[in-house]
């Protein structure tokens, strides 16, 4: 992450970043810009876990909003194929919509309950005032992230439909490569 202007040596983020862009799992939004604090898109984290998974070409695309022949397409395709994303309704599954921290936990808990990792470990969430906030598709997926160390809440609250920026998504990438799937 040196050559990004944004990231500096004592960000919090920083050895995520680097780990990040070390793995191939995802570069900068320019040459120079690594952007910790924009959201991350649904099609930039599902196409990050892809290319973690090796990008594997596996099933087709069913979504309406995802065109044939986007960098995200593969990404996406595969996805769906391994239940690891089923969209957002109508067919289709909004690319270019942010990533929200609770969507993002559930996709991670899919994707390790497919790789067959153990993802039974659940935490008590009664101690973030939001926990109430947390949607019922994505409960037993954010109790086990916050079990993991994945997510430890933001300023004490999971702010579960809250945008995970970059480097949260840096961050919690990293955790859960290190902790959970090695």
């Amino acid at each position: 992450s040196a050559h990004f202007t944004d990231i500096g040596a004592g960000d919090w983020y920083h050895e995520a970043v680097d780990f990040a862009v070390e793995n191939g799992l995802f570069g900068g939004m320019s040459a120079t810009t690594f952007e910790p604090n924009t959201a991350m898109t649904r099609a930039m984290l599902v196409t990050v876990l892809w290319r973690y998974a090796g990008e594997p070409i596996e099933g087709s695309n069913g979504f309406a909003d995802v065109p044939d022949g986007q960098w995200y397409t593969d990404a996406v395709a595969w996805a769906a194929y391994n239940n690891i994303v089923g969209g957002v309704g109508n067919n289709r599954f909004d690319p270019n919509g942010n990533i929200t921290r609770e969507q993002m936990a559930t996709i991670l808990y899919r994707y390790a309950s497919g790789k067959g990792i153990d993802t039974s470990a659940r935490a008590d969430l009664s101690s973030f005032p939001d926990a109430q906030n947390v949607s019922s598709y994505a409960l037993d997926a954010m109790k086990w992230a916050v079990a993991e160390g994945l997510v430890n809440g933001s300023d004490g609250k999971l702010l579960p439909q809250g945008n995970a920026t970059r480097a949260q998504v840096a961050t919690i990438l990293m955790r859960f490569i290190k902790n959970v799937v090695e």
